[in-house]
Formats: structure tokens, C-alpha cells, sequence
């Protein structure tokens, strides 16, 4: 693995010269509109650069320039700039905001920037949302390292995951893929609540998250750029960045990045690693070219991860067999973007995307082994156009394949299983934009698919926003979303546990819900200062769902269909507000209700979901040039519904019916010296860890083995250090 890595960049320095197709989006929620001669994107650290994409939001004209972009976002934006204009040419000074809410988007839209990932360890993207009260990331186990995204009270399958607006990380790459990107990569992180445009497919179900990586058409590109982290339990990475412009046409930029653990720690002495060793290494190369009405993008991405877990050697009595896992993943990823602009006045433009991957997973979890290779393939072609002052129209046609390869051995025998299937599932989508004024946008859309496996089906999707002053925005959402649940590959991790995987043999994979979303967004001024309110709810309800059940057999989990009901509340309160100068405080509690009918139990709360969530962050930085920074983060997590358990040989539990609310605190200090900053920090440092977060840990050949009860943190407190250096 190691060694097809070192030749990819003398393969794509050698080859991707030749390379004529590339758009780009450099950011995640930009407006759609072409203006009249020049392509024109607001980068959110206060530069403006030319790129190329398609939205659906109201047209907006500037003299003198083209906006033409070839992404799927929704929103046009406030970033409560300052902008200055002259014929032919367009100057946007922009506050650097850490997070900032899209007030201007059709779309509920929370924007996380390059600034705020700073601000704490965020390592990788599921590392990224320690600041967010949205967005919760737990482990999906006690064993394998395996994390998952929650949003609106629903596991991270309901998300819909984008790369600069390409889906990704699905299936068979979903339980890892929070740890495929490394954060010094990330040049911002959207985050949309609810239903979602139809450009972007029918998957998203509570919402959709887009990542961009830095890019080199950025007027803030560097040549180079450095981060160097490690930590107090033995883990150090290495990010590298490099940026260049080869002439008024042709950009290039290459991103590599290397991880390793050396050590397995302990600190809750049950005899297994409480994390992984990881080694990783990561790399992209991307190709940019900017014409004058056209524009291109090309790219590619490959990675190699080793990760290590299980039982420690010392752990094990002499004669006894240790118990190990190992998961092994080669992936790699390819897609070409472009943009042309057809008509300026109409603000017309067509916009095509393809994107490739292939990702091979090979697990051992004790003796049960898990070997698959996915294949997936996606393509788009899409058409928007402005008719009259008010009206915008985008139209498209969607393409998506994945293909299974498996050899599997779920019980441990010896013996292989192989099996293979694939889904296609064509598509087209049109969507109408109505602006009556700067007060009131809808946005009406609606797909009709084709799966091979389940047949026709339509996603409807609306958003009305309404912004009776500058000082109130308020918002409804309502539509449908689908997927295909893939069990194994989804799940996989599950085989590290002595849990037996159970799926009905009649099962229907395909799930259907409807999300219903409103929101209002206030500036209220106080003391000369505006204090940033938001207030939102949204409620899901599935009409077919795949149940995953590990209530009624305390020793397996179920699959089946469900017969009942299956639904979410989330009602969420946020507010922002510079207490003084360079002081930035944010305060937010959001409160869940998400249940799930059980066969043979009724409806009652989704098992390891807290009932509610309240972040406090605080941070401050000092004038000049060679600034400190300091930034608190504090979490209070509530308590929730355990799965059902069984009584030991002892009259025992297994575990505890509930668990109760923890409260978790971390912090960061950087000293900025020029080129140089130089950061200190700590996680978790009220130092909690859950008890026994692994069932029978001293035993683990056993039936009662079990490490998926995980609702906490598994490590104590963890300090780290690093150094970033930019050009």
C-alpha cells in the first residue's frame, strides 16, 4: 500500500499535465448567478476569486461579471461584509467569522470556515464539530474505532455526505470515512439542516454536510503550507499543502498527509486499546483551469489506512488465545468538473460533473474476517437559467452506480461466503426559484428516480424564506428523502462484538421519510454590538425504515422492516454575541425526542441517543500582528435509554438501564509569530471516561462480549501540541 502511494505524485505530475477539464467551488454555499463578463466567488476570508458553479437562487446582477459555478448548493449568502464596486471589477471585504449562519440562503445553512477548525484538534472531519451544537460525533463501538455522525436525533447513514458537492463516503466507506479527511485540508464545512436541494440526489434525509478542500485558485493560495501535531498518547501527523498558480489559466494544488499511533493505551484497564492504532496516509492532486465563459477542474485522491485494536499483549493470560482486529483500506477517488456560460443576460449556464471510487475494506475482528470492494460511479449534467427579474429555473439529470464484491466469514468458522450485487439508479430533476424581492424567496423541486432494485420513486422538496426586515429571517422546509440501506457494509463493525447479525429475509432496503423544518434567524442590538439568535425545529418521520434492534436479544442485532412508528423532534436554541472587544461567546441547547417502534417492546426512545445537548464556547484573541488566541469549548450531554440487558450468572446486569448526562471541557492556546503559529491543548479534560464500556472484556471469545454499548468518551483527558507554518 505504502508503495503504490509514493508513485502517485510522480504519476500525476507526469500525466495530469495533459489534463484540459476542471471547475471549482470554493466554498460550499455560494450564490447562484451568472453575472456578466467574469466569474466571480466570495471566499469567505475576505477575497473574492473567480470560479464556476450552478445554483438555484434568484438571480442577482453585477455589472460587469459572470457567476457561473458548478456545485449543487441553494443560497446565496450574508457574510456581513462591506463591498466595494466599479465597472468591470468587484472588491468584497469580508470579517474572518469562525462560524456564521447563511442569512441570506433560501436554505437553513450554518457555515463552519477554516478559522473555527483552529480552534481546536480537529485532526479529521469527525473531529470538526466540537464547536457545533448540531452535529454529534460519538463512536460507533468501544473496539474498532468506528465513528458516526448524529443529526436531528438520526444516525449519520440519514446524512447525505459531500466532497465539494460530490456524494461520498457511503456504504461500505461510511463507518471510517469521518477519518479519510484530514482537517488542515478543509477549507470550510457546510452544514444544511433538513431536506435539501434536489440537485444533489434523494439521500438526504435530516440534511446534507459538504466539505471543501483548499484550493488553488484561492487569492489566498499559499505555496506552502505545514501543520505538525502529535499528542501525549503517542499520536503524531503531518500535513503538507501546496498551492500554485502556473500562469492566467492553469492552477495546480497537492495535499498529502501522513498519521501514525505507536502505542496502544489502556486507561480504563480492561485489557483493551481504548483507541486504535492508526497509520494513514492521504494524499490529492487537483488541476484547475479558468477560461473566460468556461471552467475546469481535475482531481485525484488516494489513500491507505492500517488500523489496529483489540486486546493489549500484556492483557492475556499464558495459553489463552488474544483477541485482535485489524482493518485494512485501500481507496482511491477521481472526478472532473467544468462549467460553461451559455447566455449572460439570463445568467444561463450548463454544468457537468463525474466522479469515480473504489474503496477495498479487509477486516479481522477475532476470528470473523469482512472483505469487500465497492466500485461506485456518479455523474451529473445540469441546466440553470434566470426567466425575467424573479424567476430561475435549474433542470439536471442524475447517474448513480455501486457495485459489492465480498468474501465473508460472519461467524468465525473458516469458511468464506462470497457474494456480489449493484444498484443503478438514474434520474432528472427540475427546480424553480420564484425572488419577489429581497424579502421573500420559494424554492419548489422535484426528482423522479429509477433503481434497479426498487423501482421508480419521487422526492419532493420545498423551502420558503422570509425576511420582513434586516434584523429577522424565518424559514419553512418540507420533503422527502431515500436511500438504500446496505446492512453488512454499513455495519460491519458490529462483527467486533459476539452480537450475531440477524436480517429478516424478506427485508425491503429501501427507506423513506419526510423531514418538516422552521426556522427563525434575529440580529438584535445590544450595547452598539448585534447579538445573533437562532432558533429552529424539525421533525422527521419515516414511512419505511430498516430497523436495527438490540432490545429483544440482548445477544444479537435485528434487521427488519418497520411495523409502526419511527420519528424525531429537535427543537434547538443558539445564540452568539461579542461580549467585548475580540470576545466571542456562543451559547446553545438542543433538545431531542427520537423514537422508534420494537417488535415485541412498543415505541420507545432510540437506545444511545441523549435527550438533550447544551455547548458553551468562549474566545478571545489580543491585538496585533503576533496575536494569542484562546478558545474554550464545554459540552453537557444528557442522559439517555441504554438497550434492554440481561442478567448475568451473578444476578447482575449487563449494564445499567439509562445513563446518566456528563459533562466534557476542552481548550486550546495559540501564539501567532508571523509565519508560525505554534497551538497547546487539551481534550476532555474533566477527564471522564465511560464505566465498562466494553461487556465482558476479560472474556472476549465469549457470548457475552460486547463493546457497541458506547455512549461517552472512552479516553481520559489528552493533551497535545503543534506547529502550522504558512507562506
Amino acid at each position: 500500500m505504502k508503495q503504490k502511494l509514493l508513485l502517485i505524485p510522480i504519476a500525476l505530475l507526469t500525466g495530469m499535465s495533459y489534463a484540459t477539464a476542471q471547475v471549482s467551488h470554493s466554498h460550499n454555499h455560494t450564490p447562484d448567478h451568472n453575472h456578466d463578463k467574469k466569474e466571480v466567488d466570495h471566499n469567505h476570508e475576505g477575497h473574492v476569486h473567480t470560479e464556476n458553479c450552478s445554483h438555484n437562487h434568484p438571480p442577482k446582477k453585477q455589472t460587469g461579471h459572470v457567476h457561473t459555478e458548478n456545485c449543487s448548493h441553494d443560497h446565496d449568502h450574508d457574510h456581513d461584509h462591506e463591498a466595494e464596486s466599479e465597472l468591470g471589477t468587484a472588491t468584497v471585504s469580508v470579517k474572518r467569522k469562525g462560524v456564521y449562519k447563511d442569512w441570506r440562503s433560501t436554505e437553513k445553512v450554518d457555515m463552519i470556515t477554516s478559522s473555527e477548525l483552529l480552534r481546536c484538534a480537529c485532526c479529521n472531519l469527525g473531529e470538526s464539530f466540537q464547536t457545533n451544537a448540531s452535529v454529534d460525533v460519538s463512536y460507533s463501538d468501544a473496539a474498532t474505532g468506528a465513528k458516526q455522525i448524529k443529526l436531528l436525533g438520526l444516525a449519520g447513514t440519514y446524512v447525505q455526505m459531500l466532497t465539494e458537492s460530490l456524494p461520498n463516503f457511503r456504504n461500505v466507506a461510511q463507518p471510517y470515512g469521518l477519518s479519510y479527511v484530514p482537517g488542515a485540508w478543509m477549507e470550510n464545512i457546510s452544514i444544511s439542516k433538513g431536506t435539501a436541494t434536489v440537485k444533489n440526489g434523494y439521500e438526504a434525509v435530516t440534511g446534507q454536510i459538504n466539505v471543501e478542500y483548499l484550493k488553488p485558485t484561492a487569492a489566498d493560495a499559499s505555496p506552502l503550507s505545514v501543520n505538525i501535531f502529535g499528542n501525549l498518547d503517542n499520536k503524531y501527523e503531518l500535513n503538507v499543502a501546496s498551492m500554485h498558480k502556473l500562469g492566467e489559466h492553469w492552477s495546480t494544488g497537492i495535499l498529502a498527509h501522513g498519521e501514525k499511533g505507536f502505542k496502544m493505551h489502556d486507561n480504563n484497564k480492561d485489557g483493551f486499546s481504548d483507541m486504535p492504532q492508526v497509520e494513514q496516509f492521504n494524499f490529492m492532486n487537483r488541476w484547475h483551469y479558468k477560461g473566460h465563459d468556461r471552467n475546469f477542474q481535475i482531481g485525484f485522491k488516494a489513500l491507505g489506512e492500517d488500523r489496529q485494536s483489540g486486546q493489549l499483549a500484556k492483557a492475556v493470560k499464558p495459553g489463552e488465545e488474544r483477541y485482535q482486529i485489524g482493518v485494512a483500506t485501500d481507496r482511491y477517488e477521481a472526478y472532473a468538473k467544468g462549467a460553461f456560460a451559455i447566455n449572460h443576460e439570463q445568467n444561463s449556464n450548463l454544468a457537468f460533473t463525474l466522479s469515480g471510487s473504489w474503496h477495498h475494506h479487509d477486516a479481522t475482528y477475532g476470528h470473523k474476517a469482512y472483505d469487500v470492494k465497492q466500485t461506485s460511479g456518479y455523474g451529473s449534467l445540469m441546466y440553470e437559467s434566470d426567466f425575467g427579474a424573479h424567476h430561475n429555473l435549474s433542470t439536471g439529470l442524475n447517474f448513480v452506480y455501486d457495485a459489492f464484491s465480498r468474501k465473508t466469514d460472519l461467524n468465525g468458522t473458516g469458511a468464506l461466503t462470497n457474494s456480489k450485487n449493484h444498484e443503478t439508479v438514474g434520474g432528472a430533476y427540475a427546480q424553480y426559484t420564484y425572488k419577489l424581492n429581497d424579502d421573500f424567496t420559494a424554492m419548489g423541486g422535484v426528482r423522479v428516480d429509477h433503481s434497479n432494485l426498487h423501482g421508480t420513486f419521487v422526492t419532493p422538496r420545498a423551502h420558503i424564506k422570509w425576511s420582513p426586515s434586516f434584523f429577522a429571517h424565518f424559514r419553512l422546509s418540507a420533503g422527502k428523502g431515500y436511500r438504500t440501506t446496505h446492512i453488512l457494509d454499513e455495519n460491519n463493525f458490529l462483527l467486533a462484538g459476539s452480537r450475531k447479525m440477524m436480517i429478516a429475509d424478506d427485508i425491503d432496503t429501501q427507506e423513506e421519510a419526510w423531514n418538516f423544518g422552521a426556522s427563525g434567524q434575529f440580529k438584535i442590538p445590544v450595547d452598539e454590538k448585534i447579538l445573533n439568535i437562532d432558533v429552529e425545529y424539525y421533525y422527521t418521520d419515516f414511512v419505511k425504515q430498516v430497523v436495527c434492534d438490540m432490545d429483544n436479544d440482548a445477544h444479537a442485532v435485528q434487521f427488519y422492516n418497520l411495523d409502526g412508528d419511527s420519528y424525531s423532534h429537535v427543537v434547538q436554541a443558539e445564540a452568539t454575541y461579542e461580549l467585548f472587544p475580540r470576545f466571542n461567546l456562543t451559547a446553545a441547547y438542543r433538545h431531542t425526542i427520537s423514537k422508534t417502534t420494537y417488535r415485541n417492546i412498543g415505541t420507545v426512545d432510540k437506545p444511545l441517543t441523549s435527550k438533550y445537548k447544551a455547548l458553551l464556547t468562549m474566545g478571545y484573541e489580543t491585538k496585533g500582528k503576533n496575536k494569542w488566541q484562546f478558545d474554550l469549548t464545554s459540552h453537557l450531554n444528557g442522559g439517555g435509554r441504554m438497550p434492554n440487558a440481561y442478567t448475568k450468572a451473578d444476578g447482575t446486569r449487563s449494564w445499567d438501564e439509562r445513563y446518566d448526562a456528563f459533562y466534557q471541557l476542552s481548550a486550546q492556546i495559540t501564539k501567532n509569530i508571523g509565519k508560525w503559529a505554534i497551538y497547546v491543548g487539551g481534550e476532555n479534560l474533566t477527564n471522564y471516561k465511560q464505566k465498562n464500556a466494553i461487556i465482558s472484556a476479560n472474556n472476549p471469545w465469549s457470548n457475552e462480549f460486547d463493546p457497541t454499548m458506547v455512549y461517552g468518551p472512552m479516553h481520559g483527558c489528552k493533551f497535545y501540541a503543534g506547529v502550522r507554518f504558512k507562506l
